[in-house]
Formats: structure tokens, C-alpha cells, sequence
């Protein structure tokens, strides 16, 4: 999945799946959690750098999390089995 298409929502719910706090999924990311508390403000699509979108998304799938595209029923978020 394009990381562009990786929304703000879908991460909050990733991390609720996981259980994780915003300082958990800075320390899995490598991203400072001031910038996770400053994206998690936003809507919408992850914005911020290339590079944190990605650590971030990575971070989120080592852990088990797998990201569902637009369907027609709305983007989601699962565990992997």
C-alpha cells in the first residue's frame, strides 16, 4: 500500500489495536513522540516527511498491524493472523 494513502485515523486505530501509546509507537518508530502527538493532531492522510510517514507505517506492520485500503467500505486497519 502507497504510504500517501495511509490516513491519520487508520494509525490511531492501529495503535488501539496494538494497545500502544503515542510514546510506544515513537520508541517502535524511531520518531520523537512531540512530532507523533503533532501528526495524530491532524486529519486525514499521514502528512510530515516521507521518511517519518514510513517509519511510522513500518513500525505499525512489524508489530502486526496490516493496513486496508479504500474498498468502497472504508479504509481500515486488521491484525495479521
Amino acid at each position: 500500500m502507497s504510504i500517501l494513502k495511509v490516513s491519520i485515523e487508520q494509525v490511531k486505530a492501529a495503535r488501539a489495536l496494538l494497545n500502544w501509546t503515542q510514546i510506544d509507537l515513537a520508541n517502535h518508530s524511531g520518531i520523537s513522540e512531540p512530532t507523533i502527538k503533532r501528526l495524530e493532531a491532524q486529519s486525514g492522510i499521514l502528512g510530515g516527511r516521507l521518511e517519518t510517514s514510513k517509519k511510522i507505517v513500518q513500525a505499525l506492520e512489524i508489530a502486526g498491524v496490516e493496513f486496508i485500503p479504500e474498498n468502497g467500505g472504508g479504509a481500515g486497519v486488521r491484525l495479521r493472523q
